[in-house]
């Protein structure tokens, strides 16, 4: 049998399909993309000039239970703690939301609507009905309703993890039983210190002996005296020469 061939590159558009499965199979995937659309939606029906979407979910929250506490918003609009305070600030800041502090709870601060939040609340709703109604046409008529429950059964799975995080926060750590202090160890007896041994008696040197008497016949001559100069020769006086011969 003849082998088929492959074209060029069919590897990698095998791994590509794979990839997009695997990708239409991802629930975060799928979220994500659902959401990236909704918010698209949600700015072409509100303008630039309306609230965001995040700040409509806390207008609407507030409005709903006036004095929440940031704990309460948390739980309520499923925005992260720290993103919830960042927002909250700048709300205030804008004359939205007003501030102050809890009558039950001297710790925490409860966020109540002003007029300008309440007017920029009503201002919004028939924009977001509109972006809402939007989304919906998306999907068939019979499907609709088990879209919104899915959705509804996933925010509440958010706010029991959330409730149970901050309960879990709330508790005060137990204290770890002090353990009993171990009874002092006796003190060991101080060693007495072994007596110093006695210094050692410094040698005597022993005394060199006598160096031995020279012998006196091995001792060295004594140089001869010197030999008396000799007296010089007198000279002896000619005789005098006998007068010549007589004449003969």
């Amino acid at each position: 049998m003849a082998k088929l061939k492959t074209k060029p590159g069919g590897k990698k558009a095998g791994k590509k399909v794979e990839a997009g499965k695997a990708l239409e199979r991802s629930p975060s995937h799928l979220l994500h993309r659902a959401l990236q659309l909704a918010l698209d939606i949600y700015a072409e029906e509100t303008g630039p000039d309306a609230v965001t979407q995040r700040q409509y979910a806390v207008l609407a929250a507030v409005a709903a239970h006036e004095g929440l506490t940031q704990t309460d918003l948390v739980r309520s609009t499923g925005i992260d703690r720290s993103t919830l305070a960042d927002l909250v600030a700048r709300m205030i800041g804008k004359g939205l939301l007003a501030r102050q502090r809890s009558i039950a709870d001297a710790r925490a601060n409860t966020v109540n609507l002003t007029e300008a939040g309440r007017a920029a609340l009503e201002a919004a709703k028939p924009r977001v009905a509109a972006a809402d109604a939007r989304i919906l046409k998306l999907l068939p008529t019979r499907k609709r309703d088990a879209f919104l429950g899915v959705l509804r059964d996933m925010g509440k799975v958010a706010e029991a993890m959330a409730a149970a995080d901050d309960t879990v926060a709330a508790k005060p750590k137990k204290k770890k039983k002090a353990k009993p202090a171990k009874p002092a160890k006796a003190v060991k007896p101080v060693k007495t210190a072994k007596p110093a041994k006695p210094a050692k008696t410094a040698k005597i040197a022993k005394i060199s002996k006598p160096a031995k008497a020279a012998n006196p016949a091995k001792a060295k001559k004594a140089p001869k005296a010197a030999k008396p100069a000799k007296a010089p020769k007198i000279a002896k006086a000619k005789k005098p020469k006998k007068a010549a011969a007589n004449a003969a």
